[in-house]
């Protein structure tokens, strides 16, 4: 068995890819006669090549992000009112779930796809689907039909996340990528702020089908946009049989219910059964078995084009950035979570008021994350940016653990300000350093990797500080003398009842003893975030500071005249 794992089932041009990768060298270009041969180097070149046609691709790109963005969060205010008009009952949280599970699953098999059709009908459709899906939630009769069109958005979210980015990577080479990247985590961070503001002001307004309704003229100035602007090259060669008979299916088929395996564990975990449950323990079992033998099917002979090509787990710098990318995240969405928590459970915040709160994550992070990319393609160095990153974010989570109920507004804005500071400085370089160490033809299968393991790092991030959060909790309910107020903290139970309505029910001295055992468990999610950063901050050691290409090289490019280059150059064709 491990002898059929390790054969080399590869193409040549597959093992020049593997070749250059191990090495830790991507040439400057690919050895191909298709595409797009720009050299950022040269002013001239790339003046002519950037028309007017590619800032609106990348208007257009922008705007679709800011449509899957805000669509991931605009729920989260309108689900109250709209659980109780339609009467979902216990299902409630799968409105919520249902838009992330399948935004999630869908990646890999979206990176696929564009590497066969190319980006522009993937993405076009992803945002048909996601309109699709908004109609369907917007007349909606029922919980379930609810819960089906979430999903249907969820697909559209998941390839329209993914494409965004591929995009971006098509159009501009390593170099210069975190300087489009930060602008366009930017476009997205603003539409995951406005999503909530936007869901609050239409369920006020007393129509909260709206909050759905909304996507379809916003989805349709997307593709007022794509559709003449998105002439991007890709190779038809192929008829519509042999590009289906090049997806990987059986991959496909074995990566998503293990993912799916795996979210409904962590979902449950920890509020509807213990961790020790063996509906927990059974599906994280199964779930990652699965992605054990998704893994071992991708490297085996019987897959000719895998989703996730192993190729891109061989040299060390990918595979410690993508290392990052999932730390990056879960301390990212860990602080999303977890400073809410605290203004409502310790401040005495209304939900409304701590969603204002918390607005300084999203205003420090966007002008960090765009200061970093225009600094990282100035300089070409990535590796002391993701040392910074994670050493602020370490400070940050340091000092979070000084809150308490008699901190100033002073002091926790600027303590979640310096987390959102770090987290900003990293986020719109991690791709270009993955990419830094892999040739441009894998730039599909390592956006798709990287966006699936944002989904996936998303989820740890809520499941991990929940289950340290509830821990810790039960370990100091002893100081709650109430003993119905200790049962119905206690077994898990503090995090959803983390509320100023449920704490303020109570009298003192109960009151303040309740939010001094909050307080103090939030002390210790601070702790463990400091140590997950700390182990971000480690892993960038394993990155090399390999040259970021100003050379982009693609057979995905924008369509555009042909472009001259100087005498002795290899012609290059648009």
């Amino acid at each position: 068995m491990s002898s059929l794992f390790t054969q080399d089932h590869s193409t040549p041009k597959m093992r020049e890819k593997s070749n250059y990768a191990a090495e830790g060298v991507i040439p400057d270009s690919n050895p191909s006669d298709e595409g797009i041969d720009i050299d950022i180097s040269r002013p001239n070149e790339l003046a002519e090549h950037r028309g007017w046609r590619f800032y609106m691709i990348f208007a257009a790109l922008a705007v679709t992000g800011l449509l899957s963005s805000a669509e991931a969060t605009i729920i989260s205010t309108a689900l109250p009112t709209i659980v109780h008009n339609l009467n979902v009952g216990n299902n409630y949280a799968w409105i919520a779930n249902a838009y992330f599970l399948t935004s999630m699953v869908v990646q890999p098999f979206f990176g696929q796809l564009a590497n066969i059709w190319g980006r522009r009908w993937p993405m076009i459709s992803s945002v048909v689907i996601l309109i699709a899906g908004s109609a369907i939630c917007g007349w909606a009769i029922n919980g379930s039909m609810l819960i089906v069109g979430r999903a249907i958005q969820g697909i559209g979210g998941g390839g329209i996340n993914m494409l965004v980015e591929l995009i971006v990577c098509d159009l501009v080479p390593v170099r210069e990528r975190s300087k489009f990247m930060g602008i366009i985590m930017g476009t997205l961070t603003v539409g995951t702020v406005v999503g909530p503001i936007i869901g609050g002001i239409i369920v006020q307004g007393g129509e909260w089908r709206w909050v759905f309704w909304l996507n379809l003229p916003i989805g349709g100035v997307a593709l007022g946009f794509l559709v003449p602007f998105l002439q991007v090259h890709y190779t038809k060669e192929s008829s519509f049989i042999t590009k289906l008979k090049r997806i990987d299916w059986v991959g496909n088929f074995i990566l998503a219910p293990s993912l799916i395996s795996i979210l409904f564990a962590l979902t449950d975990a920890g509020t509807k059964a213990p961790w020790s449950s063996w509906r927990i323990i059974l599906p994280l079992v199964l779930g990652f078995v699965g992605l054990i033998l998704f893994q071992a099917y991708e490297a085996s002979p019987w897959c000719v084009e895998p989703t996730i090509p192993v190729r891109l787990f061989r040299n060390r710098t990918s595979l410690a950035a993508y290392v990052l990318t999932l730390l990056h995240i879960i301390t990212s969405i860990w602080t999303l979570y977890f400073y809410p928590l605290y203004f409502q459970s310790v401040l005495g915040s209304s939900p409304a008021r701590s969603g204002i709160q918390i607005l300084p994550t999203f205003l420090i992070l966007l002008p960090f994350a765009v200061v970093s990319g225009l600094l990282v393609t100035k300089v070409g160095r990535y590796r002391p940016v993701h040392h910074a990153g994670f050493a602020i974010m370490m400070i940050g989570f340091g000092l979070s653990t000084l809150l308490n109920a008699g901190s100033s507004t002073a002091e926790w804005v600027i303590y979640q300000g310096v987390i959102a500071a770090g987290s900003g400085v990293i986020v719109s370089s991690l791709l270009p350093a993955i990419q830094a160490a892999i040739s441009d033809d894998d730039a599909a299968a390592s956006t798709a990797l990287f966006a699936l393991l944002r989904s996936f790092g998303a989820i740890w991030g809520i499941t991990i500080p929940v289950a340290v959060f509830n821990n810790q909790f039960d370990k100091l309910l002893y100081r709650i003398q109430d003993p119905a107020a200790r049962a119905a903290l206690g077994n898990g139970q503090a995090y959803e009842h983390a509320s100023r309505d449920f704490i303020y029910a109570f009298q003192e001295p109960l009151k303040s003893q309740i939010i001094g055992v909050y307080s103090d468990a939030l002390k210790t999610v601070w702790q463990v975030g400091i140590a997950i950063a700390g182990i971000g901050f480690i892993v960038v050691f394993a990155e090399k500071e390999l040259k970021m290409r100003t050379k982009l090289s693609t057979e995905y490019g924008m369509k555009d005249k042909e472009i001259e280059v100087p005498a002795g150059a290899p012609e290059a064709k648009v």
